[in-house]
């Protein structure tokens, strides 16, 4: 017999507002997730917090007008439950609060704004991680966001080590790392690898998706190190509209995409690490999980 649940996940980044439906058909042996809807909206909340510490009213506004219509989808699809998840814009965003008020009052959906470990964690939980890793090697975990990296070392199949940087593809495209905040992610990543010696990246967020996705790269399965710099070599070399016109990337992929593929190979380069797995999913997706992790505890009791 299958028991069918559908869940909802929003995800509100720096760099675009994402909303994830999902069918959970859970069977006797195995629970199948089958996306019903996915929707992202580039509203860029990082543009105004990295460079004036506050969302505008004008990003505020667009924000709850999605978080309106997200919520029309939730009651169409009748879900059992939801979550939302801010992260970094959000987190230093000195109006912040305020404008998760003025989402719940508008919409009725209650945002919460989370930790970057939470925020790695979460994505953790979507993955499957654990039989992806090899329990006898080490692996540095990297979310590449655009407000925040989040790098979690696991070894032997469990966390032993987490870092959140103020380090993200908006705040690098907006100036606004601290060169300090660059030298303690290098710094951070020498010591891990002195550490750990981890053989292999798992890349999570949008852009590394996409790269993985442009690479035409199986489900699983990994690009090299040598694949990642030559395609990022190629895509710094090419200007935004280039990106858009030869690559048809989205406007808001097409300046995004090179600062992260930055960050990945910068890691790569200072563990030197040869590949990196990318299992494509991401917070939403770990959302999802939870909650039905949630749901399955509640029901078993």
């Amino acid at each position: 017999m299958m028991d069918r649940m559908t869940f909802g996940a929003i995800d509100i980044g720096s760099n675009a507002i994402r909303l994830l439906i999902n069918y959970v058909e859970a069977y006797a042996r195995e629970t199948e997730f089958k996306k019903a809807a996915f929707v992202r909206v580039p509203i860029r909340l990082g543009d105004d917090v990295f460079l004036h510490g506050r969302i505008s009213a004008a990003k505020a506004e667009a924000l709850c007008d999605a978080m309106q219509g997200f919520a029309a989808l939730f009651r169409a699809f009748g879900i059992r439950d939801y979550r939302a998840y801010a992260t970094s814009a959000m987190r230093e965003a000195a109006n912040g609060s305020e404008v998760v008020d003025l989402i719940r009052n508008r919409s009725g959906i209650t945002v919460e704004i989370i930790s970057g470990p939470t925020e790695a964690e979460t994505i953790y939980d979507a993955g499957g991680l654990n039989e992806m890793l090899d329990r006898t090697k080490n692996y540095l975990y990297v979310d590449v966001g655009g407000g925040s990296t989040e790098v979690v070392v696991y070894a032997g199949g469990r966390k032993v080590e987490a870092r959140s940087f103020r380090l993200g593809t908006v705040r690098m495209l907006s100036n606004a790392v601290d060169p300090e905040e660059r030298i303690r992610f290098e710094e951070w990543l020498a010591g891990a690898a002195a550490a750990w010696h981890p053989s292999g990246i798992i890349g999570s967020g949008g852009n590394i998706n996409k790269t993985h996705k442009m690479l035409e790269k199986k489900a699983r399965e990994g690009i090299r190190t040598d694949e990642l710099n030559a395609f990022y070599e190629r895509l710094r070399a090419m200007s935004v509209a280039q990106r858009m016109e030869v690559l048809h990337l989205n406007q808001s992929r097409a300046d995004v995409i090179v600062p992260a593929l930055q960050i990945f190979t910068t890691v790569a380069r200072i563990c030197r690490i040869e590949s990196v797995t990318v299992p494509r999913m991401g917070l939403a997706d770990g959302i999802i999980r939870q909650l039905y992790k949630q749901y399955r505890t509640t029901t078993e009791r």
